[in-house]
């Protein structure tokens, strides 16, 4: 893995001209991890509304409950559901990222049409719930109670059963990841493939990239250590591989399903998203992984205004088709 400082950190153009022009539209704002949770929720609602426009056509836009699993210790969970044209059977459950604490199927609603154009399946976007006032387990239990609904939740929509894949940005990354390893130590059936974008898989704030990029642009140091703590306080919970799937064994980790990763290129994350397929290398497997340089963390929400979002979204589809091709 690359050393400290080794990083490419020359913003692409568009990206920053897309970060200069947030800039003059909102104004300098707060860091929303130093809000009360409700007013950083409500910020971010506000961001993301301007990449939320000229929204992609799909076939069907819904909405359906999952309720609560008593096993898992989950709560009634609301999932959007966006299915494509001429969509093939199976579905993506995607899970929106935020730093566990922001962000809703709203926020990330066009990236989840453009999820589903390309994968050419429904795309599942769960409402789970959000730290601090449901750390860690909750959130996790409600997307795995997601995970095993899938189906049975969404048929009288129109979803058909086949495939089911996972995916997530971020936090979301995490959680989708800690999914599957919640599945393969409780035994029950694991999805097809994983689409991880840009996530957190530990809580280590020492990595290259977080000496790097500190400071940003965009995400920083300082607010993924908030998140974590409003996520998962405790030293050993944190140490756990459904907290930090980085902890995983090699076990686990070769036992997964295929994975694509994607990281971001200027972003305190990129170092998990190398760590992980390092990890992921010494366990006997050769996971694509693919860095798209000169954009920062959370750069697939701008898929109306920035090709390389577009493009990454592009290669994530055909890496989704792959791994449906090879389960059957």
């Amino acid at each position: 893995m690359s050393t400290s400082n080794e990083f490419p950190s020359e913003l692409s153009a568009e990206m920053r001209m897309i970060m200069s022009r947030v800039e003059a539209d909102l104004g300098p704002l707060p860091d929303p991890s130093l809000l009360a949770p409700a007013e950083g929720r409500a910020q971010s609602e506000r961001i993301n509304e301007r990449n939320n426009v000229n929204l992609p056509p799909v076939a069907k836009a819904a909405e359906v409950m999952v309720v609560a699993n008593s096993d898992l210790g989950s709560a009634d969970c609301r999932m959007k559901v966006f299915i494509p044209e001429g969509a093939s059977p199976g579905a993506v459950l995607f899970v929106h990222g935020g730093g566990f604490a922001f962000c809703s199927p709203q926020t990330h609603e066009r990236c989840a049409r453009v999820l589903a154009i390309e994968t050419g399946l429904p795309v599942l976007v769960p409402d789970y719930r959000l730290a601090p006032e449901h750390p860690y387990p909750n959130g996790l239990h409600d997307v795995v109670a997601c995970l095993r609904a899938a189906f049975p939740a969404t048929a009288a929509v129109g979803v058909e059963e086949g495939p089911l894949l996972v995916s997530g940005d971020s936090a979301g990354a995490n959680l989708a990841l800690a999914a599957m390893i919640h599945e393969l130590e409780a035994g029950h059936a694991v999805p097809a493939g994983a689409l991880l974008f840009y996530g957190t898989y530990a809580a280590d704030f020492t990595t290259p990239s977080y000496q790097q990029f500190a400071d940003g642009p965009g995400l920083t140091r300082g607010k993924m250590q908030r998140y974590w703590n409003w996520y998962c306080h405790d030293e050993d919970l944190r140490r756990g591989p459904m907290a930090s799937p980085l902890h995983a064994s090699d076990r686990t980790l070769k036992a997964l399903p295929p994975l694509y990763l994607l990281a971001a290129g200027i972003d305190p994350l990129l170092s998990d998203t190398l760590l992980l397929a390092d990890r992921l290398k010494s366990a006997g497997r050769d996971s694509p992984v693919s860095i798209v340089p000169g954009v920062t963390h959370g750069f697939l929400q701008n898929t109306n205004e920035l090709a390389a979002a577009r493009e990454a979204l592009v290669a994530a589809g055909e890496a989704a088709r792959r791994m449906i091709r090879n389960s059957r």
